[in-house]
């Protein structure tokens, strides 16, 4: 009798030990139950032959450090982005890795909607191009995109939170009917004056009267 217990107590502890490890190996599989979902893991790349101009690989980098900026140099002056690097870790993520690559160089605010948004960082210029790739992360449900708010535009029929590398600076009131679906990239703390002088180069078929480039754009820790 005390041999079968024995035997019994010997395969129950075989099995216990087999959860646990199938436990442990899910839980290290999601990041040990804490937050997961990388830059990487939520980046998709284009389809081949799709409009890119640099066909950036998706990027596997960091989150710029808090209070980082992003400080934007066009051809009407200077206007500085306080990035939210904590409410869209992803979104911010990607942008400073374009910002490395240069792919905002000499690129233009190919779209102008007069009190509503300025609109650029297609390397193509003309609102069909991209870094190569995607990533995905919806912004809060609260976000109000009031004057000021810097977001990341995206085609009508992708998921809430898509961003490629164009994004858009909110001018207008206009902008506070847009729904919540445009991941958010921060919001301009200085150089208002700048984004209002290019919102007024605006026209009703939402092309500028005149050129105006984004000579480059850096990330500084302040």
């Amino acid at each position: 009798m005390g041999e079968k217990t024995d035997r019994r107590l010997i395969i129950l502890a075989v099995f216990a030990l087999v959860a646990v490890s199938v436990v442990v190996a899910v839980l290290i599989a999601s990041g040990g139950g804490e937050e997961s979902g990388g830059l990487a893991e939520s980046c998709q790349e284009s389809a081949v032959g799709a409009p890119n101009h640099l066909n950036l690989d998706c990027p596997d980098v960091e989150t710029p450090a808090e209070g980082s900026v992003a400080v934007v140099d066009t051809s009407k002056g200077q206007f500085t982005i306080a990035l939210a690097t904590e409410e869209a870790p992803l979104t911010t993520a990607s942008f400073s890795y374009m910002v490395d690559q240069e792919l905002y160089t000499k690129t233009k605010f190919h779209r102008i909607v007069p009190d509503f948004v300025i609109q650029g960082g297609d390397p193509l210029g003309n609102g069909t191009g991209g870094p190569g790739y995607s990533v995905t992360e919806a912004p809060p449900p609260s976000t109000k995109y009031t004057p000021g708010v810097v977001a990341m535009a995206k085609a009508g029929d992708e998921p809430p939170g898509t961003s490629g590398s164009q994004f858009f600076v909110v001018t207008g009131a206009g902008g506070e009917s847009l729904p919540a679906e445009y991941a958010l990239l921060g919001e301009v703390v200085e150089g208002l004056d700048v984004v209002g002088q290019i919102g007024r180069l605006g026209t009703p078929s939402e092309q500028p009267k005149e050129p105006i480039f984004i000579d480059k754009i850096t990330i500084e820790e302040r």
